[in-house]
């Protein structure tokens, strides 16, 4: 390399780095988008309007929630990865549309890892099993020992064809080696009525929905998905405290940026989210909904994103799901 080449190199590296340097020097001086993949009323925006006042006061700069909805999140993905990486456009992702709908549709205009920085998690959500009443299953064991026993007789709801309920379910299904057959439907509430009038015998569901019928004894709760026990039903073990060794399953929700935003921005965000999670009312607004605030570096949480993608992408794989 010449002397005027090399020195034309380090030119154009310096001016990169000021180019990426400066936008976050200054950053932020407007609005902020945090963008939910799905509706208002579900978890991912209960999760996203929980955080957005938190970093609104941290960062100085209103924090908007933009509800982009549809395609199982996949509309809201796309909008984000193809937006500016200059920080003012985040995604506030939910663990299936970035490491279960890619295992399920073959063209998928996203890719979870070439198109997004992950910045934090923000909250996981474990599932509870439920069961009907009528079934004579008072732990896991003995639910797994009946579905043995009586194979294909027991059905097990969820909210469709691939989504977390459904994968918790052959989850369970692969490791213990229980026969029960999927009954899909179109989202958790119907899924959920019929578990109560009995068409449905099993349910892998959010714990915020299954507590009160819990709680009227309308169902039975066997065991809940998480690592550890939930506040909202702090007499119902885990899965793992139930007999069955390394399960886990539930969604999470975590903000990303899209690729290419500068690293100093990602550190700044990750740092105000520590804190908003860190505070004694969010924590308590995730605990009313059996929301686990999470928090942790960006590299653990890129870490939990593959993680979880390759462990579902298995199932989806050994249980032949194909998407509706």
């Amino acid at each position: 390399m010449t002397r005027r080449s090399w020195m034309t190199s380090i030119a154009a590296s310096v001016l990169l780095a000021w180019t990426l340097a400066a936008p976050a020097q200054t950053w932020p001086d407007r609005p902020i988008k945090l963008v939910v993949t799905f509706p208002a009323g579900g978890g991912a925006d209960f999760v996203g309007r929980a955080l957005a006042p938190k970093l609104t006061e941290a960062l100085g700069q209103p924090v908007v929630v933009d509800n982009r909805g549809g395609a199982n999140g996949a509309i809201g993905n796309e909008a984000v990865a193809k937006s500016a990486p200059d920080g003012y456009t985040l995604l506030l992702g939910a663990a299936g549309a970035l490491t279960i709908a890619p295992h399920l549709y073959a063209k998928q205009a996203v890719d979870t890892f070439r198109d997004f920085i992950p910045v934090s998690l923000v909250g996981s959500s474990p599932f509870v099993l439920a069961v009907n009443p009528s079934v004579p299953a008072k732990t896991v064991a003995e639910l797994t020992a009946l579905a043995k026993a009586n194979p294909g007789k027991l059905n097990c709801g969820s909210s469709g064809t691939g989504g977390a309920p459904h994968l918790a379910c052959e989850l369970y299904k692969s490791v213990t080696g229980a026969q029960i057959v999927h009954v899909p439907y179109k989202g958790l509430a119907p899924a959920i009525t019929d578990l109560l009038g009995g068409n449905v015998q099993v349910l892998f569901a959010d714990i915020g929905l299954i507590a009160p019928h819990v709680k009227a004894g309308t169902l039975r709760a066997l065991a809940v998905t998480g690592t550890q026990r939930t506040p909202a039903l702090p007499e119902v073990p885990t899965m793992i405290e139930a007999g069955v060794p390394g399960y886990t399953a539930g969604t999470w929700y975590g903000v990303l940026a899209p690729a290419g935003t500068p690293p100093a921005i990602v550190k700044r965000l990750n740092t105000d989210i520590a804190k908003a999670l860190a505070s004694p009312d969010l924590r308590a607004q995730f605990a009313d909904q059996a929301v686990v605030a999470a928090g942790g570096t960006p590299e653990e949480f890129a870490a939990l994103i593959r993680a979880d993608y390759d462990k579902w992408g298995k199932v989806i794989k050994d249980a032949n799901i194909k998407a509706e």
